[in-house]
């Protein structure tokens, strides 16, 4: 694989997603033949913030794989509630096993880990920035369900501010030919400034909107998500934007006839429980696919662990201007920056900065 560990999608090439979506899809029909092929290999899921699917799909990957789990599910129940850093549990964990799953609340964190471990690490979503194993998860829906990633027109509804789900399946659908975007949402949960610049700078048409129902003849693919209570600073700001959007029969009436609606979920009150039995709603189908997709990472990153430190690159004396970035929190970290023209972007949360 071209990177070490996977904290944005964009660490594997195109030719990556492919092998690892038709890797997963020969898993689905083949699961049995894949059992030992992780046989002696430790998975380390470290989970910071609470996870169904996320852990659970990662779990049973590497058990159905012969690996075995170690890790934690609160951490309050680990040395993190006795105040020890990121770096140091890092240190440690990658100590004992051969891959990390991590899921933290803060955005970077991910990327801040990788800096300090051993082994490969796997972005599980950080805060409201990433979730690339999502992604491959819905790559390798599209891939059963639709048959392309290519020439479709995809929406996507709700808490597009802080739907880290959303931001990874933008860039990696922007990369494909003829995909255009309709971002559903009100002018509060609008998809951050740098997703808007990815879409541009890839040539992909995109638009904004907010209403649901004008939408729905336009798609071939609807992903809806859920409006974040834990992201909003108060519980009035929360409830001010809840209940916007809810996906049911009326609308799905005017959708096309191969529409398929996904969701990561949890699902809250945004899609009804009678589209549950619309053939078009796979969000369901989704998570099991999401078994066979970390079942065929695991096997390509285990491959990496080569138990090496990577050098500590050096940092520079400016702070990111985004306060909820784990350069704030993890004040040790070095301060990463790329410079696009006269705005220097964070290496751990995209955020912009000008210089």
């Amino acid at each position: 694989m071209q990177s070490r560990h996977l904290i944005d999608l964009s660490d594997l090439s195109v030719a990556e997603w492919e092998e690892i979506t038709s890797l997963a899809c020969d898993i689905r029909e083949n699961i049995d033949s894949y059992y030992g092929a992780c046989r002696g290999k430790i998975l380390a899921t470290l989970f910071y913030e609470p996870s169904t699917r996320t852990q659970m799909s990662f779990q049973t990957a590497m058990l159905r794989l012969g690996g075995r789990i170690i890790g934690f599910d609160n951490p309050a129940n680990s040395s993190v509630a006795k105040g020890e850093s990121l770096k140091d549990t890092i240190r440690v964990v990658s100590g004992y096993s051969d891959i990390i799953v991590m899921r933290h609340p803060v955005a970077g964190a991910a990327k801040a880990a990788s800096l300090y471990s051993r082994v490969p690490i796997i972005n599980a979503g950080d805060g409201g920035h990433l979730h690339p194993t999502q992604t491959l998860t819905d790559l390798v829906t599209l891939r059963h369900e639709k048959g392309t990633f290519s020439g479709l027109c995809i929406g996507l509804c709700g808490d597009l501010k802080n739907g880290r789900t959303v931001h990874s399946l933008i860039k990696a659908l922007a990369g494909f030919p003829g995909n255009s975007f309709v971002l559903v949402s009100t002018p509060y949960l609008q998809v951050p400034g740098y997703i808007k610049d990815f879409l541009s700078a890839a040539g992909a048409p995109w638009q904004e909107v907010d209403n649901l129902a004008d939408a729905m003849p336009l798609l071939d693919i609807l992903y809806m998500t859920r409006i974040q209570r834990e992201r909003f600073a108060s519980e009035e700001e929360y409830m001010s934007q809840r209940g916007v959007y809810v996906l049911d029969s009326a609308k799905m009436s005017m959708a096309k006839k191969d529409l398929i609606v996904l969701h990561p979920l949890p699902r809250v009150d945004e899609i009804s429980v009678d589209v549950d039995d619309d053939p078009r709603a796979k969000y369901f189908e989704q998570t099991e696919y999401g078994l066979y997709a970390r079942m065929a990472l695991i096997m390509k990153m285990v491959k990496a662990s080569d138990k090496q430190l990577c050098p500590l690159p050096t940092g520079v004396d400016i702070q990111c201007s985004n306060p909820n970035c784990i350069t704030y929190s993890e004040t040790y970290i070095p301060h990463i920056f790329r410079k696009k023209g006269d705005i220097l972007v964070c290496d751990y949360c995209e955020e912009r900065t000008l210089l």
